[in-house]
């Protein structure tokens, strides 16, 4: 493809400084070019990629495209100027790709929570119903008979690396798509060239402020997806839909976006397109009834009843009789540290699980509560993110103090802010709550030494659960990300010997 006709797929006239052949694709990372690609150079919130531009020629790139007029960059290669890098940055993958995600089906989930579970059941639905579906979520990209891991702690990956996935799907054949996207993404422009077919809405909670600055600014980028139904290709014989829970208050905001079809699931509303009816929770599953011809029977636990009833909207969106779902929900696997049971024989159970916003913990621990021994008691062990929403570390500890019997505060990734001014933060929460230093909650810096005194402190009947990373394979102190897997964690501390964290948090602190 020549330079030109790449740049010819963008929504304005843009004129080059030359022309070039391109044949490796499109990337915003200097370091990552490849001979023959394009160097896309945006401001970034550390560095301005227009700095970067002499590495990526040094790499190899055939031509750039930049923020800034050709006179003030010093590009020895055809460059072309255009007024947002970031948008432009996915068009041009999508583009360089020939457009992918015209030749599927693709359905974009996004909210607070839930978002990786509503993913994965989606895809089994799919899979049940004979369909040859990919998907991308937290944990992996699944891209026909392979596979790919999605990052440490990046949900949507970056634009170029989307519209890759996609490419590799199309080209093994699937047809249907499913993406979790993320505030972050949908506002970073991370899903720009992405056509998308079905909008799902998990729920809208206190999250990501730090980014957003407000709460409306950050539901307003989880719309994106929804406006991009009426903003984006139409593929043959199929409609625009959008799946919303008609139980989150920001069910009306959405629901006025348009699409040809939307569908309302709930729990509690009798104005809901599809409804749970007629639920029953046992130790080891939760089944209820969608109208009159749908029983779902899952393994998941109660709170994910939206998630399923999300999953159960798009299957009767798309078409897939009510069989294939019902198998689909009943065949779909564990998703890695949602609630994972950790048994190593000992007298008590323990869990570890992802929950990290306000609304996550509640839910978690209010599943340990069930799933508690009489007179056992919620051993929670759990931190709060550095560089990240601080509003929500108070939140959290309120929400232990309500639901836990003992909380253990630890680190969760305290990047390049003080350990111990985060955990402070959170014991404030704790004593708001009416918890007592040292008796009903304790600060433990160090994450593998607070699982081990948590596990310690557990008797017989009783619950440990560590929430915050779940899946995650890494921890962040300064700009490191050093290994770092909870679930590993926990049974060493259950076999007696704490895991250490690299560096251990109290030098960090």
């Amino acid at each position: 493809m020549r330079f030109t006709e790449l740049l010819a797929h963008l929504p304005a006239p843009v004129v080059a400084s030359g022309e070039a052949e391109i044949v490796s694709p499109v990337t915003d990372r200097a370091q990552d070019v490849q001979p023959g690609g394009v160097f896309v150079a945006r401001a970034g919130a550390v560095t301005d990629g227009h700095d970067l531009i002499p590495l990526a020629v040094s790499n190899g790139a055939a031509a750039v495209v930049g923020e800034r007029l050709a006179a003030q960059v010093n590009c020895p290669v055809p460059y072309a100027a255009v007024p947002d890098a970031k948008a432009t940055l996915g068009l041009l993958a999508a583009a360089y790709h020939a457009f992918p995600s015209r030749k599927m089906i693709v359905i974009g989930v996004t909210g607070t929570d839930g978002k990786t579970t509503t993913v994965t059941l989606i895809h089994s639905i799919l899979m049940a119903a004979g369909l040859r579906a990919g998907m991308i979520n937290t944990v992996k990209a699944v891209l026909g008979d392979a596979e790919a891991s999605t990052g440490l702690h990046v949900t949507t990956p970056g634009a170029p690396e989307v519209q890759g996935y996609l490419a590799q799907m199309a080209s093994a054949g699937l047809t249907h798509c499913v993406l979790e996207t993320t505030s972050h993404g949908l506002a970073q422009g991370r899903l720009e060239g992405v056509d998308f077919d079905v909008a799902v809405l998990t729920n809208v909670t206190h999250e990501h402020l730090d980014f957003h600055t407000t709460w409306e600014a950050y539901r307003e980028a989880k719309a994106r997806l929804f406006w991009k139904l009426s903003q984006t290709a139409r593929k043959p014989g199929q409609c625009k839909i959008a799946v919303i829970n008609a139980d989150d208050s920001s069910a009306d905001y959405f629901a006025a976006i348009p699409a040809d079809q939307h569908l309302l699931y709930s729990v509690d509303s009798l104005h809901a397109d599809l409804r749970a009816e007629h639920v029953v929770v046992t130790p080891d599953e939760v089944r209820f009834c969608v109208g009159k011809s749908l029983q779902v029977c899952s393994r998941l636990p109660r709170f994910n009843i939206p998630n399923l009833l999300a999953a159960v909207g798009v299957g009767i969106g798309l078409g897939i009789p009510a069989e294939a779902i019902a198998r689909g929900i009943a065949d779909a696997p564990p998703i890695p540290g949602r609630m994972e049971r950790i048994d190593e024989g000992q007298s008590f159970l323990a869990y570890v699980d992802f929950a990290h916003t306000p609304h996550a913990l509640r839910q978690a621990l209010g599943t340990a509560r069930e799933l508690v021994g009489p007179g056992g008691r919620v051993i929670a062990v759990f931190g709060s993110a550095g560089l990240r929403d601080p509003a929500k570390r108070r939140m959290m500890a309120e929400v232990a103090a309500a639901l836990a019997d003992v909380t253990v505060l630890t680190a969760e990734d305290p990047r390049t802010e003080s350990l111990d001014a985060i955990l402070e933060d959170m014991a404030e929460g704790c004593r708001q709550g009416g918890l007592v230093e040292g008796d009903t909650f304790f600060r433990v810096p160090d994450r593998g030494e607070a699982l081990y005194r948590a596990v310690q402190m557990a008797r017989p009947g009783d619950l440990v659960i560590a929430c915050g990373k779940g899946h995650e394979q890494s921890m962040c102190f300064g700009a490191v990300e050093y290994p770092w897997d909870d679930r590993e964690a926990l049974r060493a501390a259950l076999h007696g010997t704490p895991l250490q964290t690299l560096p251990t948090a109290r030098q960090q602190g």
